[in-house]
C-alpha cells in the first residue's frame, strides 16, 4: 500500500514542481484568491502555496513508503512487535497526506491560470532555434551541404542570442532569409516557425488518451477549495 502512495506521490511531486517552475518563469500560475497573501514580507508576491504544499506532502509520503521495506527487513523470524507502532503511524498518516495532496491538485486543475500573452513571447524567442533543424533538413533537400549550412545556422544562432540577451527580440529568420549562401527564402523559413510543425503527434495522442479516459464533470472550484 505505501509503495503505491508513494507512486501517486512521486506524479504529484513532478505536477507541483513544474507548476512552480512554470509560475516563475510568468507561463502560468496557479489560482490565487483576492485577499490571499503571497509573502508575508514581500507584499508583491504570489507564492505558489498549494504547488508548494503537494511537493511537501508528497515528499513526506515518499518518505514514509520507506518504512515498509526498513521494517519488513528487520524482523526476527516470523515477526516480533517493534513493527506495530511505526505500522499505527504510516499507514494513516500516508494516506492522510495523499489526499490531501489530490484535493489541491484537483483545486489547482480547476483554476489554472495561463498567460498566453506571455506564452507567445516565449514561443516566438525560443521557436526560431528550435526549427533549425527543420531548416537544415530542408536545405539538405534542396542539394546544400550539410556541414556548410550547420555553420551558417551557427553562426547566425549566436548572433541571435546575443541580440536576446540585450532584451531584443529573435532575429534569426531575418539573418537567415538575407544570408545568400542559405538556399531557403525568408518566406520560406517563416513557414518552417509555424507551431503546429513542432507538436508531433500530441493531438492525436491527448484525443486517444481523453476517448479511453472521459473526464468526469467538473465542480465549481469553490466546492474543491482546500
Amino acid at each position: 500500500m505505501l509503495g503505491a502512495l508513494s507512486s501517486v506521490a512521486q506524479s504529484a511531486y513532478k505536477f507541483g514542481d513544474d507548476i512552480r517552475l512554470l509560475q516563475h518563469d510568468g507561463i502560468l500560475s496557479e489560482p490565487f484568491e483576492s485577499k490571499q497573501i503571497g509573502s508575508s514580507a514581500m507584499a508583491y508576491k504570489q507564492n505558489p502555496m498549494r504547488s508548494e504544499r503537494i511537493c511537501s506532502l508528497s515528499r513526506f509520503v515518499i518518505a514514509t513508503a520507506l518504512n515498509a521495506p526498513l521494517t519488513a527487513s528487520t524482523q526476527w523470524l516470523e515477526r516480533t512487535l517493534d513493527d506495530s507502532a511505526n505500522r499505527r503511524l504510516s499507514l494513516p498518516e500516508a494516506f492522510l497526506a495523499t489526499d490531501a495532496v489530490l484535493r489541491l491538485m484537483a483545486n489547482i486543475c480547476a483554476g489554472l491560470i495561463v498567460h498566453e500573452q506571455a506564452n507567445a513571447k516565449i514561443l516566438g524567442d525560443a521557436l526560431p532555434f528550435l526549427a533549425t533543424e527543420n531548416l537544415l533538413m530542408a536545405g539538405v533537400q534542396r542539394g546544400a551541404d550539410r556541414q556548410a549550412l550547420h555553420e551558417i545556422i551557427r553562426t547566425h544562432s549566436l548572433a541571435a542570442k546575443e541580440r536576446l540577451s540585450c532584451g531584443e527580440g529573435n532575429d534569426l529568420a531575418g539573418r537567415l532569409g538575407n544570408d545568400p549562401a542559405f538556399p531557403l527564402s525568408l518566406a520560406e523559413i517563416q513557414q518552417q516557425l509555424d507551431p503546429a510543425r513542432h507538436i508531433g503527434r500530441s493531438i492525436e495522442q491527448t484525443d486517444r488518451f481523453l476517448a479511453g479516459h472521459p473526464v468526469p464533470e467538473s465542480k465549481p472550484l469553490q466546492e474543491i477549495m482546500v
